[in-house]
């Protein structure tokens, strides 16, 4: 095969998938252009204080001026969401396993399960302060208890949503509640649970920068905290810019992982 019929074909396979990006992507970057226009616009025809809400300009020389420690903050606040949210996952999915394969606890651990998410989760970073110290452990049981509850909770919803006829086929031919669990409705209750995980991983940048607020050394949570103590808003919006940028890292990189987990799931055999 000549190389342009190579390039021919190669362009063929990337321009569906060009297609979809600008689709996807275009319309959010024209707003968020357009938005960040009209800000500067507004901050400077209405001569707003810096100190109330600085031109995207300012927090822009701002993000520049203190790249290399909010980068340092950043990979610190970045470390505790990753290993935050990978705990979180594993006990939401161990919660959700017990209480559909054991009956009698399932009925008594879901109640508590439910009330214990209706606690205020700030309230609960000075005990976890108290308890653990300023150091990464407080940190990672605040990401626990605000983002477990997704991922239980969409796959409870995910396995008990089995077909009952399946079931019923299943039980008819001996096989053991363990079986039925593990082969028939935790597969089953894969894309659910890839759904709870994207919920999940924002969940875990709130989770780590409340706890940061709470009493940290490092973080962007802490940088917030400092420079809105020295009145630097600028620094405090560069801050937030880079909370957001992690908060999308870290749900794309799970929609990815759900497209490796659940390619056979319903909406990516739409697309």
């Amino acid at each position: 095969m000549s190389d342009q019929s190579l390039n021919t074909a190669a362009e063929s396979r990337l321009t569906p998938i060009l297609v979809a990006a600008n689709d996807r992507w275009l319309p959010a970057i024209i707003l968020l252009v357009a938005t960040v226009v009209a800000w500067e616009a507004a901050v400077r025809i209405f001569d707003i204080s810096a100190f109330i809400v600085p031109a995207p300009t300012a927090i822009a020389r701002s993000l520049i001026d203190q790249w290399p420690s909010l980068m340092q903050a950043t990979l610190v606040t970045a470390g505790e969401i990753l290993f935050g949210f990978i705990v979180s996952v594993a006990v939401g999915i161990a919660i959700a396993l017990v209480i559909v394969r054991f009956d009698w606890l399932g009925r008594a651990l879901y109640p508590l399960v439910v009330l214990f998410q209706n606690v205020p989760k700030v309230a609960l970073a000075p005990i976890f302060i108290l308890w653990f110290g300023y150091g990464l452990a407080p940190k990672i049981g605040l990401i626990l208890v605000i983002a477990f509850f997704p991922v239980t909770l969409s796959m409870l919803a995910g396995m008990q949503s089995v077909d009952r006829s399946l079931l019923s086929l299943m039980n008819s031919v001996g096989a053991s509640q363990s079986q039925i669990l593990f082969r028939i409705r935790v597969p089953h209750s894969l894309p659910q649970l890839m759904a709870g995980t994207k919920i999940a991983a924002t969940l875990s940048v709130i989770g780590a920068i409340v706890g940061e607020f709470a009493g940290a050394q490092d973080g962007l949570g802490y940088v917030i905290q400092f420079a809105s103590t020295q009145l630097d808003t600028a620094q405090v919006f560069a801050a937030l810019l880079l909370v957001s940028v992690l908060g999308i890292v870290f749900y794309y990189a799970a929609e990815i992982l759900e497209r490796v987990v659940v390619p056979w799931a319903p909406k990516f055999s739409r697309a």
